[in-house]
């Protein structure tokens, strides 16, 4: 099919912060066998002139001869909407997108896009890709199966009712794993094995609260 075809594959992965997207990407390269590199927006977009092209020329030719597959996470920052052109401020951000698009469809290797925001994404990109892949929150049954793989054997939950927490907060897998990580530290600080309902609600109620969110 190579001449018929284009090279390398496009995919688009879109859904709730702390789904899993970073980790289907991981996982992706780990049964591959190949590098992931995850593209660092700050050291590739440049506010002088010319400068953002030419740092995506150098990674693009590199992931080539490496065979790496490139994720941009939160990529609707680079490949966000081309808009009307009001100044040269706006031509030259729709030039970047425009040169971006180019290098993506022509790279022989596979690209994978994070977004929370679907609906920022140039369509003219969104014409490109192959496949679209939704990472929506998960429901009672995976988070249960989320809270009853999230602590350390160390940790004593026999005291914890998983199921009534899965079925009563509505949490993703990164909120879940962020709600462990400080029930943990507060264990350690209190010299403690054993996970309580008290420590195990106040962790949810602080996680609820850096989203703004009501319990």
């Amino acid at each position: 099919m190579a001449g018929k075809l284009r090279p390398g594959y496009r995919a688009l992965f879109h859904g709730p912060p702390g789904t899993g997207k970073t980790l289907t990407a991981g996982l992706i390269g780990k049964a591959t066998g190949k590098d992931v590199f995850r593209v660092d927006l700050s050291m590739v977009v440049s506010k002088y002139i010319g400068e953002t092209e030419k740092n995506l020329s150098n990674l693009f030719d590199r992931a080539e001869n490496k065979n790496w597959i490139l994720f941009f996470d939160e990529s609707d920052a680079l490949f966000g909407k081309r808009t009307e052109i009001r100044d040269a401020h706006d031509k030259y951000a729709n030039q970047e997108v425009s040169y971006l698009l180019q290098r993506i469809e022509n790279f022989n290797g596979l690209t994978i896009l994070a977004t929370n925001f679907k609906a920022n994404q140039d369509d003219a990109y969104t014409r490109r890709i192959q496949t679209k892949i939704y990472f929506g929150m998960p429901k009672a049954p995976e988070r249960l199966r989320l809270w009853q793989n999230a602590f350390p054997p160390q940790v004593d939950v026999s005291t914890l009712d998983f199921h009534q927490l899965a079925t009563q907060f509505e949490l993703s897998g990164a909120n879940i794993m962020n709600i462990v990580q400080f029930v943990c530290l507060q264990l350690l600080d209190l010299d403690s094995h054993s996970a309580t309902l008290k420590l195990l609600q106040q962790a949810i109620y602080r996680e609820y609260s850096k989203e703004g969110k009501l319990i």
